[in-house]
């Protein structure tokens, strides 16, 4: 996703099957395997474990305004502890939906509003120590507001108190770069657009 160059450096797939395969947990969206594997050792291969969460993947909308305003959310999230500044985003939960309608469908649903136009972002794995997740980012621009009446989405939980808020974009760096903000697609996404911006877009390629 984003400007795409040839040559180095640049991620390869390289599979390794595992000999053996647990899963001692399963859960509504994710599960552990616990693998054994055959690995490089000291005196020739090596039959190694590692455990690591399957994840389906998420993707995060950066809607961005004329006037260079970044529309972030502010959102609690249990595992950590906090509420944090956030870009709408979701979980790839719905069968066979693009990536990039997922973040078009999270716009409208957290933040209540669209874009006209969507381009590749960022495109990364967040943890790849121990989980399979693979985060999409997609910039929007030609942005506003769903009309009041095509607003049938229902907030619960997390989301009952989400409260959209446009940001500059520069202020939205210097955030993250004071560690002000933390979540790790916003930060990913908000760099990226920073980047991006230095050619008016004309790097990024149209999301599909």
């Amino acid at each position: 996703m984003g400007a795409h160059h040839g040559g180095k450096p640049a991620d390869v797939p390289d599979r390794r099957d595992p000999l053996a395969r647990e899963v001692p947990f399963r859960g509504a969206k994710t599960r552990v395997h616990v693998d054994r594997l055959a690995l490089p050792g000291a005196d020739g291969p090596e039959e190694v474990s590692r455990e690591y969460l399957v994840h389906p993947g998420a993707a995060a909308a950066l809607a961005l305004d004329e006037a260079g305003r970044v529309l972030m959310v502010h959102q609690y999230r249990h595992a950590v502890g906090e509420r944090l500044w956030e870009l709408p985003a979701g979980v790839r939960d719905e069968e066979g939906e693009a990536p990039v309608r997922t973040a078009m469908r999270e716009l409208e649903e957290e933040a209540g509003h669209r874009a006209e136009r969507w381009f590749e972002l960022a495109d990364f794995y967040p943890s790849p120590g121990f989980s399979s997740e693979r985060i999409q980012v997609f910039l929007g621009r030609g942005v506003s507001p769903v009309p009041e009446a095509e607003q049938t989405f229902v907030r619960l939980h997390e989301e009952a108190d989400l409260h959209p808020e446009w940001v500059p974009l520069e202020e939205a760096v210097r955030a993250v770069s004071e560690a002000r903000v933390r979540n790790g697609a916003t930060v990913v996404g908000v760099l990226a657009a920073a980047a991006a911006e230095r050619d008016g877009f004309a790097s990024l390629r149209p999301a599909e």
